[in-house]
Order: structure tokens, then sequence, then C-alpha cells
């Protein structure tokens, strides 16, 4: 029979997996979204809305460290807080460098209203993050 501590630590794993695997999905995507924005995008778009796209891509791949980070943070450190700030870095990322993407590919301005949501839930993933590790001293062996 599993005790306490094992289930709790079998979570974390889990959870830290997941969180890796996502980073992982942002990393790739970001950069193909990066070179397609270099090289597909260069010539067929005006510099301020390759700009918009290139802060999307770039957001997108800090993002994706920053998940690898929190992935880190939950494995050293099971808990609620690094997890939730992996979420809001996955979620924050889709909607922020997303909603910025659609807006430059399909040119519908409205679509940038949605865009501070998305940082809003990148910032509280920071937050989360330095909450997860605040005081803590318990290291995993």
């Amino acid at each position: 029979m599993m005790g306490v501590d094992s289930l709790v630590t079998a979570v974390g794993e889990r959870r830290s997996r997941m969180l890796v695997a996502a980073s992982g999905l942002l990393g790739l995507t970001g950069v193909a979204a990066g070179a397609f924005g270099a090289h597909a995008l260069k010539g067929s778009l005006a510099p301020d809305r390759l700009a918009v796209f290139e802060t999307a891509a770039r957001y997108q791949l800090v993002h994706a460290v920053a998940l690898l980070g929190a992935a880190w943070v939950q494995y050293t450190w099971p808990g609620r807080a690094a997890f939730a700030a992996g979420v809001c870095f996955l979620v924050g990322t889709l909607v922020f460098s997303g909603s910025l993407y659609a807006l430059v590919l399909i040119g519908e301005p409205r679509l940038g209203a949605i865009t501070p949501f998305g940082g809003i839930g990148l910032m509280v993933g920071w937050v989360l993050l330095i909450v997860a590790v605040a005081g803590r001293s318990d290291r995993r062996t």
C-alpha cells in the first residue's frame, strides 16, 4: 500500500512531467513561429505587424523556459503553487501569444482586446513561482 509521502511524490513527479512536456511543445512551436515570421512573413507584412508577431514568438519562447523552471520547482518542492504557476505560464502564453499571432495573421483588431488577459496570466504565473519557492528549505535528495 502506498503511503501519503509516496503518493505526494508520485503526483509531484507526474505534474512535473506534464509541465516539461508542455514546455517542450511551447518551445517547439515558438521556434517554428519565429522562423515563419522571419522567413515567410518578412516580405509580406508591414514592419509594425511583423514586430507584433516577433513579440508573440519571443514571449512564447521565454515562457517555454519559465514553464521548464516551474516543472523543476514542482519536482524539487512539490506543491500546488508550482503546478499552478506552470498552468498560468501555459494558458497565459496561449492567450497572449495566440491572440497576437491571430491579430497579425487574421487582421482582426478586436483580438488585441484579449491579449492583456494573457499577460495577466503570465504575471500571476511569476507570482505563484515566487510563492512556490519562498521559505522552502526542504530539498529533495
